[in-house]
């Protein structure tokens, strides 16, 4: 795949308080179209990889650039406006507001992304359709399965288009049949274009991924990605 860079991390590294280095050196291109699962145990590093994948952190060492844009030079509010208008986010525990509808929690999430108010409702209706959830739009999340709220949260993520999904252990929290669902939708939005990084530490449903990304200890082990989709 030889498409636009969406995310690339240069020798990225992250360290916290108290010496713990969570990545050491990390270097990573994602291009527009791929799908990659990041896979590695508790505590090998995904999920920092992820933040600083997406913004929600910055890398203590290194660099990480979005669209081409350098992530440590922005300032807060301009990072805000990135994340919202370029990333969809699918986390392993939904974060629904209970007394929402499915259609108000896809509705809502739009305000930060600029849509226009008359528009939000239909954008996210059709994000609803695309997951097939048509017929459970008027419904809150304690009236539907732990399946359908992930395809609720599925639906939120991509009602604005990002540019990059990423999807945090979307299957964590789901029965066999359910993960079979999610993971079903995350490949249809594959072939129909999305960009989407997995991240999983089940080994199984990485090798199902057109690109696998192995870590542990804060580096990366194995990537299956060509050379032309490689920096």
């Amino acid at each position: 795949m030889s498409g636009e860079t969406v995310v690339a991390l240069e020798t990225a590294s992250k360290e916290y308080p108290g010496g713990v280095r969570a990545l050491r050196g990390v270097s990573l291109t994602i291009r527009r179209g791929e799908m990659v699962a990041i896979v590695g145990p508790s505590g090998s590093g995904k999920s920092t990889l992820m933040h600083l994948m997406g913004t929600l952190d910055r890398p203590s060492s290194g660099r990480v650039r979005l669209l081409g844009h350098d992530v440590a030079s922005l300032p807060d509010a301009r990072l805000s406006a990135v994340r919202a208008h370029w990333i969809g986010f699918v986390f392993q525990r939904f974060y629904l507001t209970e007394h929402l509808s499915a259609l108000d929690n896809v509705a809502t999430a739009l305000l930060y992304d600029g849509t226009p108010p008359r528009r939000r409702r239909a954008v996210a209706r059709t994000a609803l359709e695309r997951v097939g959830l048509g017929h459970r739009l008027t419904h809150r999340p304690n009236e539907l399965s732990g399946g359908e709220r992930q395809r609720v949260a599925v639906a939120r993520a991509i009602a604005g288009e990002p540019a990059l999904l990423l999807a945090d252990e979307p299957t964590g929290n789901l029965d066999s049949a359910s993960s079979a669902g999610i993971v079903e939708i995350l490949t249809d939005l594959h072939r129909d274009g999305s960009t989407i990084a997995m991240i999983t530490h089940n080994a199984e449903l990485a090798a199902a991924m057109p690109r696998q990304v192995e870590i542990l200890d804060g580096q990366i082990r194995s990537d299956t990605g060509t050379p032309e989709a490689r920096p």
